[in-house]
């Protein structure tokens, strides 16, 4: 099956560059790489060891994950219990800090807050940074999300480089409304798990966004020239492998993230001197 999966992404990248976009090979493209939970497939994800590593392999763009904890404190954690990470049971959001100290991924590493990671990045100039926002309903109710918010936001922006760009995302559009109504300036991103399409457009057009982030399989590339038409920056994903990267530069994405970045930035420096990594 991943065989097959490979197969059609390829057919698929094939084919888009033979329907009349020769740019793939005849001009330069330029896409902005970001490391998916730091590299999820080749680190241990969402944690400083995978951060430093990447950083380490001369990667300048990275998402991550946001979720608070019991007792009120911001830390770095995908998935909303601890079973595929920990081999145990909970969550970070029953659980306080000093707890969640305690534990260790399956590889060893401990759970860092978010103050541990931008102090990891503080110093490092010109680096693009997603800061996911997962802010499950119902854990997280209107008095939570507003302090989560505002945290957030206040410990980012305090925190980045001058040379930085720090983007806030989520599929769920409160705490985009909410930020957005609150700090105007803030950056944000809508995330859909589906294809660029205008609905979506119009979707974030009111909450005041202007970047999307969209699943590519079934996204084409006239609607990703169309939305960049409407002044949006597109971000499509998954990035599970390097079909998946080239699709995405296919398309004409501005920004793709990826689970295998280190693996996508060597295959480009060796076969593919068309694509500018930003």
């Amino acid at each position: 099956m991943n065989k097959l999966i490979k197969t059609t992404r390829l057919i698929a990248i094939v084919v888009l560059c033979l329907s009349g976009y020769s740019y793939c090979f005849a001009q330069k493209a330029e896409v902005k790489l970001f490391a998916h939970r730091g590299g999820m497939a080749e680190t241990d994800e969402n944690t400083i060891s995978a951060f430093e590593t990447t950083y380490n392999r001369g990667l300048r763009g990275y998402e991550t994950d946001i979720r608070i904890t019991k007792d009120g404190h911001l830390v770095i954690f995908h998935d909303d219990s601890f079973d595929r990470m920990l081999g145990i049971k909970g969550s970070i959001e029953t659980l306080t800090l000093k707890e969640i100290k305690k534990l260790k991924t399956k590889k060893g590493n401990p759970i860092p807050t978010l103050d541990e990671f931008l102090t990891f990045f503080k110093d490092k100039d010109g680096v693009y940074i997603e800061f996911e926002m997962k802010t499950n309903k119902p854990l997280y109710d209107e008095t939570t999300l507003e302090k989560y918010c505002d945290m957030l936001y206040t410990k980012a922006y305090a925190a980045k480089p001058a040379n930085s760009d720090y983007v806030l995302t989520s599929f769920d559009p409160r705490p985009l409304k909410y930020l957005k109504q609150k700090y105007p300036n803030v950056d944000l991103l809508l995330i859909k798990s589906e294809a660029l399409s205008q609905k979506v457009l119009d979707e974030a057009k009111g909450l005041g966004v202007t970047r999307v982030g969209c699943r590519a399989e079934k996204t084409t590339r006239s609607m990703v020239t169309e939305a960049k038409k409407q002044g949006f920056t597109v971000s499509l994903w998954p990035g599970h492998s390097v079909e998946d990267f080239f699709l995405g530069v296919a398309l004409g994405s501005d920004y793709l993230c990826s689970d295998v970045p280190y693996e996508v930035t060597e295959r480009v420096r060796n076969s593919a001197p068309w694509i500018t990594l930003k």
